[in-house]
């Protein structure tokens, strides 16, 4: 269930890895919006009548595979997600990837191959010194044309959020940001990757510049609100094996 504290009990590793400089965007949406995006089988996972999407630019530092060890100069690089909540239909609450893109060319083959997710590489950038800016651009290609995908954010982060050590584990803040598996539908087939990582140590944050295409890309129109912004200087990982998605049993309750 989403909420603070990890549901996932992650005992063998399929790989490992630190979230380091992560900002989360929260955008609202209409349901029916998100839904038309979702495959058969899930759907949208609402929060007080509202779809959620969320732009995630953060960096991924030591990652590896299993027990070994991270390769230096090869384990860490910038990523950025855009996530949205959804249901399965086993009726445990997950994340669905709009989009997914990394800097490194050897990590999107690695994870798409073990995890099952639709890595893209991009040329990507973030600077940690002072305020954080994250910039990513990648060529896409639809048909006969082709146009360029990325996002320049500047973020300044702020101080923890009060009270963030008592929250409720259904806090909007902890819904949104813990999550314990991401879904992901290869050859067809819903899987879901299990995650495990200590709760977030959230911070406020303000946005200095946010331009960015991804939403459009995604078939998404960014919302004239302002987005919910959060930043946590980050968390140690640990992705188990995924495994098949299956139907819940007739009066099993969702999520």
């Amino acid at each position: 269930m989403a909420g603070r504290w990890p549901e996932e009990d992650v005992r063998v590793p399929v790989a490992r890895q630190t979230w380091r400089t992560m900002t989360f965007l929260h955008w609202r949406f209409q349901p029916e919006v998100v839904q038309r995006l979702l495959p058969e089988g899930l759907r949208v996972h609402e929060r007080d009548g509202a779809a959620w999407v969320s732009l995630t630019p953060f960096v991924l530092a030591d990652f590896r595979l299993g027990v070994g060890p991270a390769i230096p100069r090869l384990s860490t690089f910038p990523e950025t997600n855009l996530r949205t909540y959804v249901v399965g239909p086993d009726g445990r609450d997950g994340i669905w990837f709009l989009d997914m893109e990394v800097a490194s060319a050897a990590a999107a083959v690695a994870l798409r191959s073990v995890l099952s997710l639709p890595y893209r590489v991009a040329e990507m950038e973030v600077d940690e010194a002072g305020p954080v800016r994250y910039r990513s651009t990648r060529r896409v290609s639809r048909g006969a044309d082709s146009a360029t995908v990325g996002h320049d954010i500047v973020i300044a982060p702020g101080a923890p959020l009060s009270g963030t050590d008592g929250d409720a584990d259904d806090s909007l803040d902890h819904w949104l940001a813990g999550r314990w598996r991401a879904i992901s539908r290869p050859a067809g087939q819903l899987v879901a990757t299990p995650v495990r990582h200590e709760p977030w140590p959230l911070r406020g944050a303000e946005v200095l510049r946010l331009d960015e295409s991804i939403l459009a890309h995604a078939g998404l129109a960014r919302p004239v609100e302002p987005p919910l912004v959060r930043y946590a200087p980050g968390v140690s990982v640990s992705l188990g094996a995924p495994g098949l998605v299956r139907q819940a049993a007739s009066g099993t309750p969702s999520t």
